[in-house]
């Protein structure tokens, strides 16, 4: 098995991309240049290396394209190239203009280990403005043999090419060449369909105002549209400026995502190093329906795509690190304005959500109760915003406080500065007595004196409080707003039936614990229910996670992270787990790159000082074990049976009637010892967490 630390293990591979500086109608010096950056993408354990079009001889040569001299001598570069490879490991693209059945075609060639693998003609040639490829090329319709000789290689000349990696699953490539980029439906769309992962571009795209952008909004929506990863290479430095200039742009897209960019505007060589992730890609496309009927209708097109295969013959046990900036947050983006541009959208829609339920229901009063905590604060915040958008009194919401024996007096005054700042309707109700006279009857040995604070214990109270809130809204006609989160459900962290599992209506049923947190810091940002209540929510920020079900040691109050490890470990598993389908080991991998260095990538200005943190390769086999015993193994019943509750985040939701069904009674059997067999690999003392009960 390959080592755990290289890349290609976890369905990675790197792609490279160059804009080398040209030597105009100079084929031998180009090739040089080529051969010594394909070296380069060797040894940086590339598996793809991107040139622009035509650089064996240079874009911009124009009617020398048609002088016998400059093909004879590009033809040979290029067959220089090939020999060259041998002993390379990167599936090598590069252009070249060559000749066949009397007509000249712009081509990239396709070469890796000293073999020419396939050659690609142009299929849409521009001819307008500053382009007058017709003047010199004929394009892929025109061509009359399905085989192309170069030197003493001979390999398939066609547009309908695909170069797939035997020996890296799912690494699967087709190229086109510039303006097929721009066409209306560009040849990378049917050779996605036909299985490609990533697609390259040959390109020369002279340098405009503004031109970047569209390239690169045309890489983003490519990526986008082929569910793919999209490699872009523009022709640099040394071009001919006549009359136009060069930027040498390099770019790399991933789903809309971008991995990587190169620097613009140089002298010399440019290069863009990149990890696509080929699991998320593959998965992707599992998923969408829209996908799979696609590529029905399109099946007869399809099938006329040739597979060539080659082998990148990988050292198993060399050390690749990611070089991909992996998030340690899932849920919350780095960037500062987007974080704000979602913090908006996830309010906006837990609050239309409350909005469209209460309208339905034509009720005017809303119950909930009110901890002092993360997530009853977040519902209250809706909860006040909801009632303000439909015109209602905010008196008709009535914040319950529930002090039961572990109950702080911190919580309780953080509680009562909310409702009181919010101006909605407070009422106290003391379980304790309530939750004595349960223990008592049921025999539980709390009524004898002894301090046995089990699950029983816990859930006393838990669910009375829960019970006492829906009776609560029965009696003054109202509907019971939930308060649980989306990471609590994925670990079966709340109590079942009449507990804090259920509501009437959950405003946070789609909203990571992660991400909460930076709602209620967003909320406390603007303002908007004046300094009082903002002082509040950063106050609930301070706070210790915790369902004030059990006495603290030493004044402290109960620790939730104690029990079921950190939520910004959790949120990260929860992500790749239910988004992407992740293997164990890869979701590892993943989190030993973003987690294991605290100084690595940064933070963002607006993560907590306590949020930033290292861990190590133990903490995160520790924390997957639980994970995994928790939503594989004991949880599903609970969301199979969850409240109603609107959807926030592509990464999912966990509602039956949505993006996640599975049986109640499966086994986490697979996925433990997935991650039993990862220990036993890296001999890492995982602690063997106990199965969680099922309450």
């Amino acid at each position: 098995m390959p080592a755990f630390t290289n890349l290609y293990r976890h369905g990675f591979a790197r792609v490279a991309a160059f804009a080398p500086r040209v030597h105009l109608a100079d084929p031998e010096a180009n090739a040089c240049t080529l051969i010594a950056l394909a070296r380069q993408a060797h040894k940086a354990h590339a598996a793809v290396a991107l040139f622009p079009e035509l650089s064996i001889t240079g874009y911009s040569v124009d009617d020398l394209h048609h002088q016998s001299v400059l093909l004879d001598q590009a033809e040979a570069a290029a067959a220089r190239v090939i020999k060259a490879s041998t002993g390379l490991r990167p599936l090598i693209f590069f252009g070249c203009a060559l000749r066949s059945s009397g007509l000249v075609f712009n081509c990239a060639l396709s070469v890796q280990n000293g073999q020419l693998l396939g050659v690609i003609p142009k299929s849409f040639l521009p001819n307008y403005r500053e382009f007058h490829e017709k003047r010199w090329f004929a394009d892929a319709e025109s061509r009359l043999e399905d085989t192309i000789r170069v030197g003493e290689h001979t390999a398939p000349f066609s547009a309908d090419l695909l170069f797939e990696a035997l020996d890296t699953p799912n690494l699967i490539v087709h190229a086109e060449i510039c303006e097929d980029f721009w066409a209306p439906i560009p040849p990378s769309l049917h050779g996605a369909l036909a299985g490609a992962t990533v697609m390259v571009n040959l390109s020369a795209s002279n340098a405009a105002i503004g031109k970047a952008r569209e390239r690169a909004a045309l890489c983003d929506a490519q990526s986008r549209r082929t569910r793919g990863a999209y490699l872009f290479s523009a022709a640099g430095s040394g071009e001919s400026t006549t009359d136009l200039a060069w930027d040498g742009q390099l770019l790399a897209y991933e789903q809309g995502e971008m991995l990587a960019e190169g620097p613009r505007f140089l002298n010399d060589d440019a290069s863009l190093y990149a990890d696509v992730d080929l699991d998320r890609i593959v998965g992707e496309r599992a998923r969408q329906s829209a996908w799979r009927d696609q590529v029905a209708r399109e099946a007869g097109r399809l099938r006329n795509y040739a597979r060539i295969g080659f082998t990148l013959g990988w050292d198993k046990n060399a050390e690749i690190a990611l070089k991909r900036a992996i998030e340690r947050f899932p849920f919350v983006p780095n960037d500062a304005a987007r974080l704000d541009e979602d913090c908006f959208e996830a309010c906006n829609i837990q609050v239309q959500g409350l909005v469209q339920r209460l309208r339905a229901t034509g009720l005017k009063t809303a119950v909930i109760g009110v901890s002092g905590g993360l997530d009853s604060t977040q519902a209250l915040i809706v909860t006040a915003h909801a009632f303000d958008r439909l015109e209602l009194d905010r008196t008709g919401i009535i914040a319950v406080t529930l002090p039961g024996f572990a109950s702080s007096d911190i919580t309780r005054d953080q509680a009562l500065a909310l409702i009181t700042g919010l101006g909605v309707t407070h009422r106290e109700i003391d379980i304790r007595p309530a939750c004595e006279r349960m223990l008592d009857d049921i025999g539980h040995p709390y009524s004898e004196g002894v301090n046995r604070y089990d699950v029983t214990f816990e859930n006393v109270q838990a669910g009375l409080r829960t019970d006492y809130l829906f009776r609560l809204a029965n009696h003054e006609d109202g509907l019971v707003i939930g308060t649980g989160d989306l990471s609590e459900l994925a670990l079966g962290w709340c109590t079942y039936g009449v507990g804090d599992h259920m509501s009437h209506y959950n405003v946070n049923a789609g909203v990571a614990k992660t991400l909460i947190r930076h709602l209620i810091g967003w909320s406390a940002r603007r303002g908007t229910y004046g300094p009082e209540v903002s002082k509040a929510l950063l106050a609930v920020l301070d706070t210790r996670i915790s369902p004030e079900l059990i006495p603290g040691t030493d004044g402290g109050i109960q620790s939730t992270e104690a029990v079921i490890g950190p939520y910004s470990f959790n949120d990260f598993f929860l992500h790749y787990v239910v988004r992407h389908g992740f293997n164990p080991a890869k979701i590892a991998f993943l989190a030993e790159t973003a987690w294991c260095d605290l100084n690595a990538g940064g933070w963002p200005d607006h993560v907590w000082a306590q949020d930033r943190r290292a861990f190590t390769r133990t903490d995160i086999l520790n924390g997957l074990g639980i994970f995994t015993r928790r939503f594989f193994g004991s949880s599903q019943f609970k969301r199979s049976a969850s409240p109603n509750g609107p959807k926030l985040t592509p990464a999912g939701a966990l509602s039956p009637r949505g993006d996640w069904r599975m049986p109640s009674d499966s086994t986490a059997k697979l996925w433990r010892e997935a991650v039993d067999r990862l220990d036993r690999e890296l001999g890492q003392p995982r602690k063997k967490s106990a199965a969680p009960p099922q309450v």
